[in-house]
């Protein structure tokens, strides 16, 4: 029997010196909301092909909403990223002007280090991403169950001097929604 994906997919070129990831941006289900955050965050996987000297990333979104997929974008350049918010609507991505309830930050620590816990949702998705600004990975995190509260949760061991992109969508509490 054959498979087949619903999905969508769109394209970006990068030029030299720069690596683009995409996010999108999950509404955590009904059932799991109590214990679990509002949001959370899932890698866009992509092929990559040249362009001349640029790359150009093509990006799948499995399973769209029809009302769009809210998407964050970091293009990762030398010593710095570049963040921005966009909506993948039909078969276009609108790069969103209104500001999104995000924090992000660069960790940096001269010991090796554990990242602060952060909790999952029951289906193992997660509110945090970490990542590696040279190589443009996620830090893999490591699961756990937390006998105390009875939680999956998860904890990112950080090397020593080097520095990390964290970010992670919150609910903003004084509006209803994204």
């Amino acid at each position: 029997m054959e498979e087949f994906l619903q999905g969508k997919h769109f394209s970006i070129t990068d030029p030299q010196n720069v690596n683009t990831v995409i996010y999108q941006i999950k509404e955590t289900e009904k059932e799991y909301l109590k214990d679990s955050p509002k949001y959370t965050v899932e890698r866009l996987e992509y092929t990559e092909e040249l362009v001349g000297q640029n790359k150009k990333k093509t990006f799948f979104v499995d399973e769209p909403h029809p009302e769009g997929d809210k998407l964050v974008i970091l293009s990762f350049g030398k010593e710095k990223v570049v963040v921005n918010m966009g909506i993948l609507e039909e078969d276009r991505v609108r790069i969103s002007k209104k500001p999104v309830p995000m924090n992000f930050k660069t960790l940096y620590n001269e010991e090796e280090t554990e990242y602060k816990e952060f909790t999952y949702t029951p289906n193992l998705k997660r509110p945090i991403s970490i990542i590696d600004p040279e190589t443009t990975e996620e830090v893999k995190p490591v699961l756990f169950m937390d006998e105390n509260t009875n939680e999956i949760k998860g904890k990112c061991k950080l090397q020593p001097y080097k520095s990390y992109f964290a970010f992670e969508v919150r609910e903003d509490k004084t509006k209803r929604d994204l």
